[in-house]
């Protein structure tokens, strides 16, 4: 009878480990680690400055990924603050996810394109900091907003910018 306590720890053991998901948090689509924001160097690049009201701008945002491999595998995260008020960015319309697998060293990136607005204007949102967080993750970082106020389609609640798919970088 001595075997049953064994076997029953064995298979105790057995079952823990394979409840285990190594440490990364997994997407849910194919069993790829998601790329955390801990993992990665997030950076604004330079942007496309929309000069006045009413013109578009772009700002690129790049992903190089500084630890395991991982993947990227629907839309970025972005919400613009205004002084405690936290607007979620829109996919740009029409727009496909891509999956990215990056390993260590590999770079992605995506486009935050937005309209100007006017200083002051109700319907527009003053910004001051963009927070980007990455598919599958639950972290945020956040950089300032110096391009000038984001114009509203009706409200600040609903920001005149878009949210690109990631492309591959590099080689």
């Amino acid at each position: 009878m001595r075997a049953t306590p064994l076997t029953v720890t064995v298979l105790a053991a057995a079952l823990a480990l394979t409840a285990c998901d190594g440490g990364g948090a997994t997407n849910g689509k194919g069993g790829d680690t998601a790329c955390a924001i801990g993992g990665v160097a997030v950076q604004i690049g330079t942007a496309s400055v929309a000069p006045a009201a009413g013109d578009t701008g772009e700002v690129p945002v790049s992903i190089t990924n500084q630890s395991a491999p991982c993947t990227l595998d629907d839309f970025a995260g972005v919400a613009l603050d205004a002084d405690g008020t936290k607007v979620s960015v829109p996919v740009l319309k029409g727009a496909t996810a891509q999956k990215v697998k990056l390993a260590k060293g590999d770079s992605a990136s995506f486009t935050i394109s937005y309209v100007r607005g006017t200083a002051g204007d109700a319907t527009g949102l003053a910004a001051k900091t963009v927070e980007v967080g990455l598919p599958g993750a639950k972290d945020v970082k956040s950089f300032p907003w110096t391009y000038g106020p984001v114009a509203g389609k009706g409200g600040p609640e609903h920001p005149d910018a878009s949210v690109s798919a990631f492309q591959q970088s590099g080689d």
